[in-house]
């Protein structure tokens, strides 16, 4: 079911900051930065050919990554993004495998314009799992 492994999520306290490591330490190309406030997040991603690296960091105090940060101040990796080709299709068969879909359970528009979900990190070995249709 899962496709490729779209990006690695890392959570930031600031963007800009960590913008700077990647594209100034490593020479990574860095977009630019992208509000997503039905997330609760902005955004960059660094390509590297095969995937990429998402730099989150809060948008508003309600954000989900605010908590995130609360109880890792430097930031740290977030969430693994896999590719799908049908996202109806994964999350039926994530609920009838007894997988909890956070949220309201229905599909929103991510970074990319296409639609995502993200699965409880206790049914994924600790780690919190997004779902993207390609």
């Amino acid at each position: 079911m899962i496709g490729k492994l779209n990006h690695v999520a890392i959570a930031v306290p600031d963007l800009a900051a960590a913008s700077a490591i990647y594209r100034e330490q490593l020479g990574a190309k860095v977009s630019a930065s992208q509000a997503l406030p039905h997330h609760g997040v902005t955004v960059v991603f660094i390509d590297l050919g095969n995937t990429k690296v998402e730099l989150l960091e809060p948008l508003g105090e309600d954000s989900p990554i605010a908590a995130f940060l609360e109880k890792n101040p430097s930031g740290g990796m977030h969430h693994i993004c896999y590719e799908v080709d049908d996202i109806n299709a994964a999350l039926d068969r994530m609920k009838s495998t007894g997988a909890r879909v956070l949220g309201s359970g229905e599909p929103k528009v991510g970074a990319h314009g296409k639609p995502v979900v993200f699965l409880h990190p206790k049914d994924f070995c600790g780690t919190l799992v997004e779902l993207e249709q390609v």
